[in-house]
């Protein structure tokens, strides 16, 4: 990788110089500038954005905090934001917290250490000691939060919208899987399937879970079935439980969906690829990463913001592992 040393060595010029032409300070001759311009492209010369950062008091960083980057789900967002950072001229720096509050507490502080300008943040813990008092505005992705702006999917219509699928498709017996408690947009999700269920004529079950995880997916699958053999319909919190559901289930010799029917939510790129294949409700994860790009830039720049709370529309993505059903 070219240093600016390197940079000055091709121009012929000082280490100053250069400087100069990147920060764009100081006078530099036009012919002394192209050189340096040359040299730079010659070498493929990217500066350190945290040094040019610190030198001119202007900083092109953001730093984006995940919860878990094994999570499918997490990627989408994260390339929806960097996309509109790299359009719009901006950086990232990433952090995952692995859902731990001290290592997202850590995270923060290295982002401010390197000087970023903003924190798009889509982790569990949204407590005033993490975030209340920041010099920088930050942006709640995929969580909602009352104290800061945040860019979110509707969860509740998603839930109202599996459980309406999965009874209009012949479920009687259903167990609706809720998500961790700390996290507001899967506890309206499960309040909306919630609401469905409780009007209407099928008998239903409620299971907790306590993480999104694969591992604690497979523990509350075996936990599901071994309490609820009857069970004909499953809405899972997420697509790794719905994921974790559907293993279990086939490992038990359950035909699917004749004999269990299983909705999803989030639309992780694997669902498409499972066998059967996941039917989900769909959070629109890239669009949701560009709008909380959007939004945190409009901050940072001081531009006028009509909507500090973004709600995307979900949908019904129809697989394999409901009923098929004629909506004439």
């Amino acid at each position: 990788m070219a240093t600016i040393k390197d940079v000055a060595k091709e121009a012929g010029v000082s280490v100053a110089t250069v400087s100069r032409v990147l920060n764009e300070t100081g006078y530099v001759h036009e012919d002394t500038r192209k050189r340096v311009t040359d040299a730079i492209e010659k070498l493929s010369y990217s500066p350190n954005e945290v040094a040019r950062s610190l030198y001119k008091k202007e900083s092109r960083l953001i730093g984006l905090l995940l919860p878990d980057i094994t999570n499918p789900f997490f990627p989408q967002l994260a390339r929806g934001v960097e996309d509109e950072m790299q359009e719009q001229g901006f950086r990232l720096l990433f952090g995952n917290s692995d859902e731990n509050r001290n290592k997202e507490m850590d995270y923060i502080q290295t982002f401010l250490q390197n000087n970023v300008v903003g924190i798009i943040s889509a982790t569990n813990n949204q407590s005033k000691t993490n975030y209340e008092g920041l010099p920088i505005p930050v942006v709640f992705l995929d969580r909602t939060a009352d104290d800061h702006p945040s860019v979110y999917a509707d969860g509740k219509k998603g839930g109202r919208m599996a459980a309406l699928e999965i009874i209009k498709r012949g479920s009687k017996r259903i167990t609706l899987l809720k998500g961790p408690a700390e996290i507001r947009p899967a506890q309206e999700r499960f309040q909306g399937a919630l609401e469905v269920l409780s009007e209407s004529d099928v008998d239903f079950y409620v299971m907790s879970t306590h993480s999104f995880s694969f591992k604690d997916a497979e523990v509350r699958a075996k936990e599901l079935f071994s309490k609820y053999p009857d069970t004909d319909g499953i809405i899972a919190s997420n697509d790794i439980v719905a994921t974790a559901v559907l293993h279990e289930a086939l490992r038990l010799g359950k035909s699917i969906p004749q004999d269990v029917q299983i909705i999803g939510f989030d639309d992780i790129p694997q669902s498409a690829l499972l066998f059967p294949s996941l039917s989900t409700i769909r959070q629109p994860a890239y669009e949701m990463g560009k709008e909380a790009a959007k939004l945190l830039i409009n901050f940072i720049q001081k531009k006028p913001v009509n909507e500090k709370n973004i709600q995307l529309p979900v949908t019904f993505i129809e697989r394999e592992t409901t009923r098929k059903v004629d909506d004439k």
